[in-house]
């Protein structure tokens, strides 16, 4: 898989996630300093409530910005045959007879591209299934731990 088309795809994706969430924003904001939010009574809290869906769909922006900067800034790196899994690596992985593509980023963790007809999750470090890709290599079995249950895994290849 190519990692440059990857990480254009990913973000492409991000950046019409924050066109999204900017316009969602600003209409909020608008919506939260209208004349007609203004509370009619001590019971009326639409103007509140706008108030606080803006401060949140900003800080969505602020972390999609944040994440867009990450991704800029990511290597296209090929991992050789025997290193291990680490951020920046395409990890195809085998659990039950099929076979599913990540991507290991810095951050924005669910983030979804289909590449060459490939599905591609973009998961963190952190994540739990992050924390038990790290370090392994392509050709190794591993019992993975989802969701309280085991489940036996292979890592198919790592690019």
């Amino acid at each position: 898989m190519n990692k440059r088309k990857l990480l254009k795809a990913i973000l492409a994706a991000l950046q019409a996630e924050l066109d999204t969430f900017t316009r969602a924003a600003r209409s909020a904001r608008a919506e939260a300093t209208d004349e007609q939010s203004r509370a009619e009574n001590k019971y009326d809290t639409r103007g509140l409530e706008a108030s606080y869906l803006a401060a949140g769909q900003a800080r969505q922006v602020a972390e999609l910005e944040s994440a867009i900067a990450a991704f800029s800034g990511m290597p296209a790196h090929k991992f050789k045959a025997k290193e291990g899994i680490g951020l920046g690596a395409v990890v195809e992985l085998e659990r039950a007879g099929e076979r599913t593509t990540y991507y290991l980023g810095p951050c924005a963790g669910g983030t979804e591209v289909v590449l060459a007809r490939r599905s591609v999750l973009v998961i963190t470090p952190q994540s739990p299934l992050g924390t038990q890709l790290q370090r392994r290599q392509a050709g190794e079995h591993f019992d993975l731990r989802i969701g309280g249950q085991r489940h036996r895994a292979y890592v198919v290849s790592v690019g």
